[in-house]
């Protein structure tokens, strides 16, 4: 069996969290695809040109997940992102995942769009930008960062605009992907949404896989 979950959506928003409990309540493998470009962040923070640490980056690189939280290189993800060159060297990795037997969840910004076109569920997980950047300024003050919820809210700015301009896969909802907002939601019940969109999928597919000849 394969099935691909791609979730997009703005930093903040609750898709990491989804994509997570969704991967472990049906067993499908998770890759946050934004940590690929936050290792490739760091690398360029610590000196080597963005393109060249995509093509070469390895699982190593992200293993160290606390650094990779940290907001400048959040910030150094997002111009590294921008980048043509970047994405295609990561696109064919992504794909791989996407594809693997067993079901794989994908969370990002371009999955629905522009990774997996063709996923069986399609999630944009949004919500309000003063409840995101509320969420995320709880998140970092809780791993002792020192940060202030107007320096957070400006940093979403930043960064959702840049994401949604880019011209190589501008962050956007896929035109059939359900948009989620979690303003107002519990985690339970976002969640909750998610599965729902997996169980119809998982119930079309021995329908498809007879259309397929399988």
């Amino acid at each position: 069996m394969s099935l691909t979950v791609a979730i997009d959506g703005p930093a903040a928003a609750g898709k990491g969290t989804i994509a997570r409990a969704v991967a472990a309540r049906y067993g499908f493998a998770h890759l946050d695809t934004g940590l690929l470009y936050r290792a490739v962040g760091l690398r360029t923070l610590r000196g080597e040109a963005a393109v060249a640490a995509a093509k070469s980056l390895t699982r190593a690189d992200l293993a160290d997940e606390a650094s990779l939280r940290a907001p400048d290189v959040a910030q150094a993800a997002s111009q590294a992102a921008a980048l043509p060159e970047v994405r295609a060297a990561l696109v064919d990795y992504q794909r791989a995942f996407a594809r693997r037997l067993g079901g794989a969840v994908l969370d990002g910004r371009d999955i629905g769009t522009v990774i997996c076109p063709d996923a069986e569920v399609k999630l944009f997980v949004t919500a309000t930008d003063a409840v995101r950047a509320e969420r995320r300024f709880r998140e970092l003050s809780g791993k002792g960062h020192a940060v202030t919820l107007q320096d957070v809210a400006l940093d979403l700015a930043r960064r959702d605009a840049r994401d949604a301009a880019r011209v190589t896969a501008p962050m956007a909802p896929a035109a059939d992907a359900l948009q989620l907002d979690t303003s107002a939601m519990s985690i339970d019940e976002a969640i909750a949404a998610a599965a729902l969109q997996v169980d119809r999928a998982l119930a079309r597919l021995p329908k498809r896989a007879a259309a397929e000849g399988r």
